[in-house]
Formats: structure tokens, C-alpha cells, sequence
């Protein structure tokens, strides 16, 4: 079947990649939505969208929408996606599903209510280096893993500035935009949950109205491992990488903290250094492609609502940490 998609919210995200990905996936974009008349017109125009609409209802009465993909401000996802999921639409959300856990399980009922699929846009975890780590560690070559690194600081670009830097009731900050990212990359990778989290944050001058624009801290996760994180909107020259040091070896990553199909893993053990073979593909078109088959009745989305749900609590748990100046648990509702 061909999937029939309408954007919620004619974002930069949407035009850059999820665009391109679900047409490369045997989908189509039906319908844009945008409370502005000639921005979404023009958006469409743009984007060889054959209509463009002001209001979630009249996108969500639409018989030719199979699916809806909701990039709006955080503030409105969970609205926004139980009333795509009671109108019987399949729902791709982008992170955090939610600013509180209580809407983001109502999001997941709102969609095993109505029989739809619910998925959380986490990226990363379909980038071919974090895929060729999770599968070196399932196969032993590290050992038993006991710490990992996760730097995540980058430049946030004029474009994106706007609401992530200037409005807390929108869920700005890095905490629920990047450090997220790591919580969700991190379990994909490692095979296990965080626990508990402590933090402190920084307002380096970017963030506005009390945000954070960068932070740094520690994850504990169910076996004992240990991982550190630093995530910034203020580092122009930084690189991102990821590692991961077992009983047996380690693994170095390093500019894999991207929307692009981009970096290097490093096997090191006592054998010496190996780069392990990467197949590196669009990320969003994979995560189209399970969406697609998740919707067709063939497996899940590459990062469902469940995994949307840790990532927020996590984050959740950041945020409070970094107030509150000690570890916090991290507690999920499940």
C-alpha cells in the first residue's frame, strides 16, 4: 500500500528531510497544515504538496490522509497526535512525544485505542554507526561494557534559533530538544534503561527566559554502566562522537551525532584499532521504511511510542536534576 501522508506544522525539519524521506519510502505528501494561510500555501507550493490547510481538523477529516507526521512546537504534540490517532490516522511524532509523561501515556492509549500506529522521529538510532555498535556489542566484542561518552554539543543555526531558545512553554531548551537524542540513542545502543541522572546546566547567553542552552551530566543505567553527556546549542567548533568502553575493548565514534548519514566507528582491543564497515543510508528513509512496513502489519516502527516515553522521562529527570542539584531517578509511569 501507498501511505498518505499530512504535516502537522510546515517545519524546517519536514522541507529538509522527512519530505524527501517519505517519498523515497512509496509514500506521498497529500496535505500541509498551517495556521498561517499563505505560509502553508506557499510551503506547499514549494514542496510539490498538492493542499495546504489552517486547522489539525480539517487536515484530520481528510479520507485521503492515511497518516499524519506532527513537527509543531512541543507544547501541541500530544493534542495534536490523540486527536490524529481518534480520527484514525497513523501518527510519526517528533521528539519529545510531550512535556509530561501523564500525556505522553495518553498519546500511546489514544493510539492502541484506535489500532494505529504511534512512533517517535528518533533519528539516530537508525544511523548506520550506532546500528554496527549496537550489534558489536550484542556480539561480545567489547565485553561487559561499563561506561560510555556521549558528546553531543553543537551549533544551533540562526533558522532553528527561534522558539527553542525563547519559549519555556513550548518545552524549549537543549534538555527536551538534544539530550533526549542521547537517552534514546543511548538505550538503542546499550541494550538497557537508564536509572538515574544527575546534571548540572548552563545559560551561555544563547537561551532566553531561564533556558538552558547547554548541559552536562551522568547517566546510570540498570547494569551499573555509567555514561556522561554534554549537549549545547553554543559550540560552533565542537565534534560529536560516542563511545562505549567494555572489559574487552572499546568503541570510538566519532561525528555520528548528525541527521546526515556521516562518521566512523573504531573497534580498539588488544588485537589494536579495526573501523568497523559502515552502510551508511539516509536516516529518515529508514525510519520511513518501518514506519511504512509497521503500518503495512510487517514489524514496528524503528522507534516506537515506548521509546519515546524512556527518552522524555529521561530528559524529565535532566531537568529536574539540574534544579535540584542531586541525582533523580528516572521514572517512567510504565
Amino acid at each position: 500500500m501507498t501511505v498518505r501522508w499530512g504535516l502537522i506544522g510546515a517545519s524546517t525539519i519536514a522541507r529538509e528531510w522527512v519530505i524527501g524521506a517519505v517519498r523515497a519510502a512509496g509514500g506521498e505528501v497529500v496535505s500541509v497544515m498551517s495556521t498561517n494561510t499563505e505560509r502553508g500555501q506557499a510551503y506547499a507550493a514549494e514542496n510539490g504538496i498538492p493542499k495546504a490547510v489552517t486547522s489539525v481538523d480539517e487536515l484530520l477529516v481528510d479520507a485521503s490522509v492515511d497518516a499524519v507526521y506532527i513537527s509543531t512546537t512541543n507544547e501541541l504534540h500530544a493534542p495534536q497526535a490523540i486527536a490524529a490517532a481518534r480520527a484514525g490516522k497513523h501518527v510519526l511524532c517528533e521528539k519529545p512525544l510531550a512535556l509530561s509523561l501523564e500525556d505522553a501515556h495518553a498519546m500511546a492509549k489514544a493510539a492502541d485505542d484506535a489500532g494505529v500506529i504511534l512512533a517517535t522521529n528518533h533519528h539516530l538510532r537508525n544511523a548506520a554507526s550506532h546500528k554496527a555498535m549496537h550489534q558489536a556489542i550484542a556480539d561480545g566484542r567489547i565485553g561487559k561494557p561499563l561506561s560510555a561518552r556521549v558528546f553531543h554539543a553543537v551549533y544551533l543555526p540562526p533558522h532553528l534559533q527561534g522558539w527553542r531558545l525563547d519559549k519555556p512553554q513550548a518545552g524549549g531548551g537543549v534538555i527536551l530538544d538534544i539530550t533526549v537524542h542521547d537517552a534514546d540513542t543511548l538505550r538503542f545502543v546499550l541494550g538497557e534503561n537508564p536509572v538515574e541522572v544527575i546534571a548540572f546546566s548552563q545559560a551561555g547567553g544563547m537561551g532566553k527566559a531561564g533556558l538552558e542552552d547547554a548541559v552536562m551530566g551522568v547517566m546510570r543505567f540498570e547494569s551499573g554502566l555509567i555514561a556522561q553527556f554534554h549537549d549545547g546549542f553554543t559550540t560552533k567548533f565542537a565534534e560529536t562522537g560516542f563511545e562505549v568502553h567494555g572489559t574487552e575493548g572499546s568503541l570510538i565514534a566519532r561525528n555520528v551525532m548528525t541527521q546526515k548519514p556521516v562518521g566512523t566507528v573504531v573497534l580498539r582491543d588488544a588485537a589494536g584499532e579495526h573501523e568497523l564497515p559502515l552502510d551508511q543510508r539516509n536516516l529518515y528513509e529508514t525510519a520511513l521504511e518501518a514506519f511504512h512496513a509497521a503500518v503495512a502489519g510487517g514489524g514496528k516502527p524503528s522507534a516506537t511510542a515506548e521509546d519515546g516515553i524512556w527518552s522524555l522521562a529521561t530528559g524529565l529527570a535532566v531537568v529536574e536534576a539540574a534544579k535540584a542539584g542531586h541525582a533523580v531517578k528516572v521514572e517512567t509511569g510504565f
